[in-house]
């Protein structure tokens, strides 16, 4: 018989010098300050919005902020938002929630933020629910957008359930379909592939990653304003 093997001895983590301690001491409050900041930025987003302070608004966003496809810049945003809301809406609220942000680097990250919003527009009070994918970057201290991909599930007239497909359905317009669940490949995957069985379940996604996760490597969606 061969001898009994050893237990090894517990391996004990080796101690942060006080340097140490301090720089990981000041990361982990840099990383709860930002993620504040974000989640104050997203609610100065809806109500700027909601109260037509366009200058507050176009603030909120990175100043070289790319508008369309060809324009940059807080100016050219404003043109495109003041005019947006003088010939579509009388009023407007946006009531947000579910905001999960996760970190690229300490100047970047990147989001998701639920929105339930209401719109007076001529005769019809359209209700909508809707997701903001947004990426923000923290410039000279401070945190801004430097893009918001709005994700649409629905939009009809609060008397007038969107039941079936193409659930936009906007006063003067063909309805059509929204990008509600484009950036997630769970949802044609769960239809596509009932279980079968016992089914599997996969490890939990690493601390920090549960967005990068749920994306599965699809590629990143393109720009857009707001």
């Amino acid at each position: 018989m061969s001898p009994p093997r050893k237990k090894k001895a517990p391996r004990r983590s080796v101690p942060l010098a006080p340097a140490g301690r301090a720089a990981a001491l000041a990361s982990r409050i840099d990383r709860l300050e930002s993620i504040e900041e974000i989640r104050m930025l997203v609610a100065k987003y809806s109500l700027s919005l909601d109260m037509r302070d366009v200058d507050a608004h176009v603030n909120l966003f990175a100043a070289d902020i790319r508008v369309g496809r060809e324009r940059t810049g807080r100016v050219h945003l404003k043109k495109w938002v003041d005019a947006m809301l003088r010939e579509q809406f009388a009023g407007t609220s946006h009531h947000i929630g579910g905001h999960i942000i996760e970190f690229t680097d300490a100047d970047h990250a990147h989001g998701v933020v639920y929105s339930k919003n209401e719109h007076e527009t001529g005769t019809e009070w359209v209700i909508m629910q809707m997701l903001y994918w947004d990426d923000y970057e923290r410039v000279d201290g401070r945190w801004y957008f430097r893009r918001r991909l709005p994700c649409y599930w629905y939009a009809t007239d609060l008397n007038r359930p969107p039941v079936g497909e193409r659930k936009m359905r906007w006063p003067g317009r063909e309805p059509y379909e929204g990008s509600w669940h484009e950036l997630w490949p769970s949802w044609k995957s769960f239809w596509a592939r009932p279980p079968v069985g016992e089914p599997e379940v996969a490890p939990p996604a690493p601390l920090g990653q549960f967005l990068t996760a749920m994306r599965r490597g699809a590629p990143d969606p393109k720009i857009r304003v707001r």
